[in-house]
């Protein structure tokens, strides 16, 4: 059997499902990454292991020898030195679980993905994107060890820019995921006024962008200085000489903690100001309840988070508070995608889905 164009909403139910199951994976997946880093966790397994690395050690001598194996690291010898086993075990199965879920996660999608390619109920541009998300997950998994590797040898800790990528690409993932159920789903896109549609690309492009900047935040442990606000070191906004003294000057908006900390916090107004006038535009523009109310609960995420980070940092980075802080990013982070894919140019062609389903509300 071979897909066709004509492969009905009803047909694909089972496939969004099985995506919805991935994605809320993924979802785990980043914050247990988000705990093993806080727990300094993410460098207690020195060694990559694909398929034999699921297996933890099973009777106390194997525990010892990864327990030596992590005495040879930096990170042992300059901050946990003294560490017993069973504090060891402890940060051990952060990082364990961290890495079991990646390898869950790959066999969640591969092995149902197989199945509906077998049965033929994908069309050609969704075995396509499938395949797309699939070698991204598998390209995660080796930009996970290029990230560990980076403080086995030199440094006490994992390199905020490959902490970055290593986040930035599964929420890439996690947001393929969303686009592929939003384009699954049986509600047709709404005609918008194509401001609309710019501004919802750029609330989308600075979610991203204020995600990426967040990681540098944890990667240098920016969010434990500075613990002030509205004020940062100060002042409202700090003197130039501090934010950038680092040679060449882009290297500050990286490695200096004042300066990644204070553009955290600009693009987080910045956002939620642009999120703000997107809802009076919606409103303004008569843009249809679907939008209004997508522009609405945007607004109001990005508010619960922007509240989330402020009490984040002024308690000096809690656990449960930084965790939530990031759950509720990916909130926004998906409902910035389904205000982006709700609405199409006008005039523009609609796809034989939409046919279908303008279509059948008419009958």
């Amino acid at each position: 059997m071979t897909a066709s164009s004509q492969t009905r909403p009803k047909e694909l139910r089972p496939v969004r499902w099985w995506l919805i199951a991935v994605a809320a994976m993924i979802v785990a997946m980043v914050l247990v990454g988000g705990a093993t880093r806080l727990t300094e966790s993410g460098l207690s397994i020195v060694e990559w292991k694909p398929v034999t690395g699921a297996i933890p050690p099973l009777d106390q001598s194997h525990w010892i020898a990864a327990f030596e194996a992590y005495k040879q690291i930096p990170q042992y010898r300059e901050l946990n030195a003294g560490m017993t086993l069973d504090e060891f075990k402890t940060i051990f199965w952060w990082e364990w679980s961290h890495r079991l879920l990646g390898r869950v996660i790959g066999v969640v999608f591969l092995l149902p993905f197989l199945w509906f390619l077998w049965r033929g109920v994908l069309t050609s541009e969704l075995k396509k994107r499938l395949w797309v998300i699939f070698g991204l997950g598998g390209l995660q998994g080796a930009v996970g060890w290029w990230m560990v590797a980076s403080g086995l040898t030199k440094r006490v800790e994992v390199s905020q820019y490959r902490l970055a990528a290593h986040l930035m690409l599964a929420l890439i993932i996690f947001a393929a995921i969303v686009w592929t159920l939003r384009r699954l789903g049986d509600r047709a896109p709404v005609l918008a006024a194509g401001r609309l549609r710019v501004t919802s690309w750029v609330l989308l492009g600075l979610t991203f962008l204020q995600i990426y900047f967040g990681a540098l935040v944890a990667g240098l442990r920016a969010g434990r200085v500075f613990n002030t606000w509205p004020e940062i070191d100060g002042a409202l906004i700090p003197s130039a000489s501090r934010l950038f003294f680092e040679d060449p000057w882009w290297r500050n908006m990286f490695d200096n903690t004042l300066t990644v900390q204070f553009q955290h916090r600009m693009t987080a107004y910045v956002l939620f100001a642009l999120a703000i006038w997107h809802v009076v535009d919606a409103i303004r523009a008569r843009a249809g309840s679907a939008v209004v109310n997508g522009a609405l609960w945007l607004a109001a995420s990005i508010a619960v988070q922007a509240a989330l980070g402020i009490l984040t940092l002024l308690h000096q980075v809690p656990i449960d508070l930084a965790l939530t802080h990031q759950a509720v990013a990916i909130v926004v982070l998906t409902l910035a995608i389904l205000q982006v894919e709700r609405m199409k140019p006008r005039g523009a062609a609609l796809t034989e889905r939409q046919l279908d389903l303008a279509v059948g509300k008419a009958a």
